[in-house]
């Protein structure tokens, strides 16, 4: 994504130019047709629900069938919508290239295909049907001297994805407002789904009509965002979890970016994402490349599919997470800022006794970190907070067979700190004499000037070689404003971003095995493209279990479980100030990377056993938790939700039933449990830790399950059927284990 420079005289001969050629990509029930009718701008046909083998007559076909009739008082030709739409094909919309030169030159694009390979080879049939596989379009625009690479691949989950680079083949620059890939939607896709958001409620959705106009999500926070649209979607009207065709996209970028839909006069709606640049920040000289983000777009009839192609496509991969997540333990809501050997020694010896697996030692440990005000980018051990060094307390978590984890902030600087009195000019701000406002008392350390870069690496990298440290809680607690490289004030939200990939990536080559967290104030940096070099992402700074049913939900439209810290926290939750049991502050963290954050030292007995029991029952289910298919069943306006894990053979499942808030009638709808094989029988048993939910009034068939040992009952009937819905207390919960009984009758 960062500009390249090429030889000015880069060119791609096309093998035939001008001609027509048609792609049928189709694998894990996706079909995706691309039309490049007489070297003209590839378009998607169709992207949806496979379509079979068509043979090169139907393939024909759909793609004649897909263009448009032409209008009154419209432009005389069909209009086309290629995956960088553009005026000279007859778009009225937003186009997906935008810029110019200094002349004002530039700025309207007739792009064409050049050339196309598939998977690697040139592309020389004018029909082609294949499974997954990755295209590349060569496309060019001889008289503006600009060229574009398109890459589309369609994942073995069905996950489409696709990205975009410039390159100016000109001998002036050119300046680069937007390149915004575009996927077309049917006109009956009538209502989208985002989501907003801030600190402590991240991923709250919203639903709106899909009218004529444009629903524009830019993030200018320079971090993915609380408030991002995380995956916008379009779908028929009703669309649910288990029902309604839903097309979706995620722009896979951690600085400024932007989501779209849009539909014009005609009727014709996209979906689109891609980087949002600031002015003036990506000026190609001669030569030079811009490539930017992954657009992934994902379909599937209901959000579970959509979802499931995602955490399939992270799954698959090579360097993903084992089934194994560690229990872990932060210290952050136990301790604050007061570091304290004995304390935090005590505290491990708490933790490990109950099965805790890796102990973090959050915000606090280094230069003058006492509070919030100084200290942040010294990235040195204090004497005054660790006169020993954190070497005895890393030795005694390793002894106690845990492993050791530690925050960083690394993009981020007080002021009052040694770095910023010794060099002022790394911090980000709109020109030498000018800072930016703080937040959160810090200022944003700028990675893309290369000494400071080297400050934070070797610093980080000094603590990682000292100790057996093998996780990073990764932090990143303010947006950037103002972002500039003081003394030229060019805008540096591009660089900064890749430079934060880099040292990532650095760091982890030179301690392979070693995790990252994203943390950013909670979970402002979600996206697909920090993941790639992150293991888990920080949910939310709330751990409040009923928000927690929220955030965890939703998160996980992008997110497989296993990525998700998910936490229980202490009795009164710091954030809402709301008081919780046990029982339901468990039930909302057991499904995500389970966490205690907690002064165990405040914890009773019971609770301590209870603690122990829920720890046990994560262990044991993890490996169906990381592997099964998250499936959220539609309740409509009922306050009790019902989610869980189905295996990949169907063979055994874990449900979650939370009571949200309070209903407005006494009854509720079935418990219908989906995903589940109809042709076989399961026992159902419900899974009790401590004592029984509060006022809990169990329907007969639950009183018969805690008394025997669960019902046998038919998969058709538990999802089709249901049983009857119990009486409960708002923000309690109950778990069901559901284990097949009989082999499918077929």
């Amino acid at each position: 994504m960062s500009p390249r420079r090429l030889p000015v005289d880069t060119t791609v001969t096309a093998p035939h130019p001008g001609a027509t050629q048609r792609l049928h990509l189709s694998t894990a029930g996706v079909s995706v047709v691309l039309d490049i009718t007489d070297g003209r701008i590839p378009a998607i046909a169709h992207w949806g629900a496979t379509l079979g083998e068509l043979g090169a007559d139907g393939l024909d076909a759909v793609c004649e069938a897909a263009v448009d009739p032409v209008p009154q008082n419209g432009v005389d030709v069909p209009v086309r919508i290629g995956l960088l739409p553009q005026q000279s094909d007859g778009w009225i919309g937003r186009p997906g290239l935008s810029g110019a030169r200094p002349d004002g030159s530039g700025w309207v694009t007739r792009l064409a295909t050049e050339a196309i390979t598939l998977d690697g080879a040139p592309l020389t049939a004018p029909h082609t049907e294949t499974g997954p596989a990755e295209v590349r379009f060569s496309l060019a625009d001889a008289e503006q001297c600009l060229e574009v690479g398109i890459e589309l691949e369609l994942l073995p989950s069905g996950l489409l994805r696709l990205r975009a680079a410039l390159t100016n083949t000109g001998t002036a620059p050119y300046a680069l407002d937007e390149l915004t890939l575009a996927l077309p939607v049917p006109a009956d896709a009538d209502e989208l789904l985002d989501f907003a958001g801030r600190w402590t409620k991240e991923r709250t959705p919203q639903r709106r009509a899909f009218t004529v106009g444009t629903h524009l999500r830019e993030n200018r926070r320079g971090r993915t965002g609380a408030d991002a649209a995380h995956v916008l979607h379009a779908g028929r009207p009703g669309f649910g979890f288990r029902t309604g065709e839903v097309w979706g996209v995620h722009t896979a970028f951690s600085g400024n970016h932007r989501h779209l839909a849009e539909q014009i006069s005609t009727g014709r709606r996209v979906l689109g994402g891609g980087e949002l640049l600031l002015p003036g920040e990506m000026v190609l000289a001669p030569g030079e490349q811009y490539e930017g983000p992954w657009l992934y777009a994902s379909h599937g009839e209901g959000l579970d599919a959509v979802a499931s192609r995602f955490h399939q496509h992270l799954r698959a991969r090579e360097h993903h997470v084992s089934t194994r997540r560690p229990v872990t333990l932060n210290v952050w809501e136990a301790v604050y800022f007061d570091h304290d050997l004995e304390r935090l020694t005590d505290l491990a010896e708490r933790a490990a006794a109950l099965g805790v697996e890796r102990y973090v030692l959050d915000d606090g440990w280094f230069g003058s970190r006492r509070d919030d005000f100084s200290g942040l980018g010294d990235w040195v051990v204090s004497d005054e907070a660790w006169p020993g060094g954190l070497g005895p307390l890393v030795e005694q978590v390793s002894d106690l067979g845990m492993e050791f984890g530690l925050w960083f902030e690394p993009e981020m600087v007080n002021e009052d700190s040694d770095v910023a009195r010794a060099h002022p000019e790394w911090i980000l701000g709109p020109s030498a004499s000018a800072l930016p406002l703080e937040s959160r008392h810090q200022q944003v350390l700028n990675l893309t000037i290369p000494e400071a870069y080297a400050h934070v690496r070797d610093q980080m990298l000094a603590v990682l070689d000292a100790h057996r440290i093998g996780y990073l809680k990764w932090d990143h607690n303010r947006d950037l404003l103002e972002a500039a490289t003081r003394g030229t004030g060019r805008a540096a939200v591009h660089e900064q971003t890749l430079a934060a990939y880099r040292l990532m990536d650095e760091l982890r080559a030179a301690h392979p095995g070693l995790e990252i967290e994203s943390c950013s104030s909670g979970g402002a940096r979600v996206d697909l493209e920090v993941l790639e070099r992150t293991d888990r992402v920080w949910v939310s700074d709330c751990i409040d279990p009923l928000e927690r049913q929220q955030m965890n939900r939703w998160t996980a439209q992008l997110i497989p479980l296993e990525l998700m810290g998910s936490h229980i926290a202490s009795g009164r939750s710091h954030t809402t100030g709301r008081l919780h049991t046990l029982a339901f502050r468990a039930h909302s963290a057991l499904f995500g990377h389970l966490g205690i954050e907690w002064d165990l030292a405040e914890a009773g007995e019971e609770e301590l056993a209870q603690l122990r029991d829920w720890i046990a029952l994560y262990v044991r289910q993890r490996d169906l938790l990381f592997t099964g298919d998250l499936v959220r069943a539609d309740r409509g306006e009922s306050t009790q939700w019902l989610q869980g894990v189905v295996s990949p053979d169907r063979g055994e499942a874990l449900f979650a039933l939370s009571t949200v808030g309070r209903s407005a009638t006494s009854q509720d709808e079935r418990l219908r449990f989906p995903g589940l094989d109809p042709a076989a029988s399961y026992r159902l048993r419900p899974v009790l830790i401590g004592e029984r939910p509060s006022n809990l009034i169990p329907p007969p068939w639950l009183d018969r399950a805690l008394a025997e040992d669960g019902l046998v009952l038919p998969g058709a009937a538990l999802e089709r059927s249901g049983l009857t819905a119990p009486l409960l207390d708002p923000e309690q919960g109950l778990l069901f284990s559901l284990v097949r009984e009989s082999a499918p009758r077929r």
